[in-house]
């Protein structure tokens, strides 16, 4: 019996197309990975002590300070000590400053035992310092410190006004931050020791010295 041709054939298309087949291409080697060098060096950081160039943080138990009033003349606040003194500062764009110097003004003229200076922290000029006091005259002279150096016994003022209330023995009694007005200095300087006398006939008033608003 005779096969059919096709049946013949088919064995051998099978082989040949088994040797054709393509073979798979070997798998490419991993990398090996590069050896880890050493980490970098962490920057270092300055240490940080908590200190702001050009501020000063405390406020002295008896602070110093040394200055050339307005008028040209030279202040050193230990000259004062036996007084009560009363160191404001302030400047001349802040409102509530300016509102309170003519009290300042007649506390300093009228009471002999209480002297008041004012230190003007801002960056101003000297002859539009004298400019303004023209037109807000006071009695107690006017210092213009440089807020870029201020003084290093009295902290930063944080506020203005800030005000402080030196003993006669040169020591802080008082500091008020804010406005402050005649009442409440007189009542810190009851509590320190000292009373004023308010049914003395006539206000002692330092000769020279024109009053408030004179």
């Amino acid at each position: 019996m005779r096969l059919p041709l096709i049946a013949l054939l088919f064995p051998l298309l099978l082989v040949a197309a088994c040797e054709r087949a393509p073979q798979a291409a070997p798998a490419p080697e991993a990398a090996t990975p590069a050896a880890a060098g050493p980490a970098p060096a962490a920057a270092e950081t300055p240490a940080d002590d908590g200190a702001t160039p050009g501020v000063v943080e405390k406020t002295a138990e008896m602070p110093q300070f040394s200055g050339t009033t307005v008028d040209g003349r030279a202040y050193d606040l230990a000259a004062h000590r036996g007084k009560w003194v009363v160191v404001n500062f302030w400047a001349t764009w802040c409102a509530p400053c300016l509102k309170e110097m003519p009290e300042l003004s007649a506390l300093h003229a009228m009471r002999e035992e209480v002297e008041v200076v004012g230190l003007a922290y801002e960056d101003i000029e000297l002859e539009d310092m004298r400019q303004v006091l023209e037109k807000r005259p006071v009695s107690y002279p006017i210092v213009i410190l440089d807020p870029y150096d201020p003084p290093q016994d009295f902290a930063t003022p944080r506020g203005l006004p800030t005000t402080y209330l030196i003993a006669p023995d040169g020591r802080v009694a008082h500091h008020f931050l804010g406005p402050v007005t005649a009442a409440d200095l007189e009542a810190a300087i009851a509590d320190g020791g000292a009373s004023f006398n308010p049914q003395s006939a006539a206000p002692v008033r330092r000769p020279g010295v024109p009053a408030a608003g004179a």
